[in-house]
């Protein structure tokens, strides 16, 4: 297996397609030399794993064990020389440049749920803190939507571009005709700052969903160990609000970062889970607290504290969401300092 610049001499035209073989299910689909394995492999139907498209959370990684691959421009934090010696790859960002033989975990397609584009109305907005926004969005009443607990959605811009916010609240065996986002006002951002400026009740939005591979592993009985930053609450939430419906009884240890107080902007809602349900242990974690404001919590950083608590991981599931220095460092560390087996990490990083 070799990176390439480009194709090999005698390649095929980057317009005409390869061939992936995926191990160990043996299903093949074809892949333009300028498409991503992800995107091809998606578009053909299959169930592969992926959150971020961006090549940061590496929910996608594969490893190429025949043919040649560019692995595409990848910051050497998430995809190491060492990760592109051994043929380990984001499929979000690699492209072939010869027939490939690609090892990845497929989901069960039991499991997974076709995306569908479809129009959504504005039908609340609650300001949960200064710089967070609770948008409600109604979808069509005679098109429910399925998704699974952690998925996020993608608003598709006038321009073209697309924006990802997660599900917060919980789905329904029979679809669901609302959907909560937590939305963070970006300085800069056009469509943040047109959340919490202009944004109208009523108005209408685009939307592709549900998108993304997090969600729970019902089928573990491993304690669990969530990590939250900022919003990366949202897909947390609903997580663990479709846990305790489910009467899921194993540990669940939630670790909620911020910089200050108002950046846990639904605390109380976590401390309810804690109080109500014996399984469920809350532990807010502030980077900046400020001398004025008296917090008597933890302080530092978030999945610092997850490791003082749990110095031995090996025996866990770790489900991690918000800023990707957040969920590249737990990642990093969980591993390295507390054994956490790498296929026991589930991420959505916000990018």
């Amino acid at each position: 297996m070799n990176e390439r610049a480009g194709p090999s001499t005698g390649a095929k035209p980057r317009h005409m397609a390869y061939t992936i073989t995926l191990q160990p299910s043996g299903r093949t689909y074809s892949c333009s030399a300028d498409t991503p394995v992800l995107k091809a492999g998606l578009d053909a139907g299959l169930f592969l794993p992926y959150s971020c498209r961006s090549g940061v959370c590496r929910t996608c990684r594969g490893t190429v064990v025949a043919g040649d691959v560019d692995f595409g421009d990848v910051h050497p934090n998430y995809l190491s020389e060492q990760d592109r010696r051994e043929g380990r790859a984001l499929l979000c960002k690699a492209t072939p440049r010869s027939d490939l033989v690609v090892q990845v975990d497929e989901l069960d397609p039991a499991q997974a749920i076709r995306s569908r584009f479809m129009p959504a109305r504005v039908l609340k907005m609650e300001k949960a803190a200064d710089d967070v926004m609770i948008v409600t969005l109604g979808l069509p009443m005679n098109e429910p939507m399925l998704f699974r607990a952690g998925q996020y959605l993608d608003i598709l811009r006038p321009d073209g571009s697309r924006r990802s916010y997660s599900m917060a609240n919980i789905p329904h065996n029979e679809g669901v005709r609302q959907v909560e986002l937590h939305i963070r006002l970006t300085p800069g951002g056009q469509f943040t700052e047109h959340v919490f400026n202009t944004m109208k009740l009523r108005e209408i939005h685009k939307l592709e969903m549900p998108l993304g591979s997090f969600f729970l592993r019902e089928d573990s009985r491993k304690p669990i160990v969530m990590v939250a930053s900022g919003t990366g609450f949202a897909p947390i939430k609903s997580v663990i609000e479709y846990a305790l419906q489910r009467g899921v009884q194993r540990p669940i240890t939630l670790y909620w970062g911020g910089r200050r107080r108002a950046d846990l902007y639904m605390h109380e809602l976590a401390q309810s889970w804690a109080a109500q349900h014996p399984n469920v242990r809350y532990v807010p974690v502030l980077s900046e607290p400020g001398p004025d404001c008296a917090w008597q919590g933890r302080t530092g950083f978030v999945h610092h504290a997850a490791m003082e608590d749990f110095p031995d991981m090996s025996g866990h599931q770790v489900y991690a969401c918000g800023a990707p220095i957040v969920v590249d460092s737990a990642r990093r560390d969980f591993s390295a300092a507390c054994g956490l087996p790498v296929e026991e990490f589930f991420a959505d990083a916000f990018i």
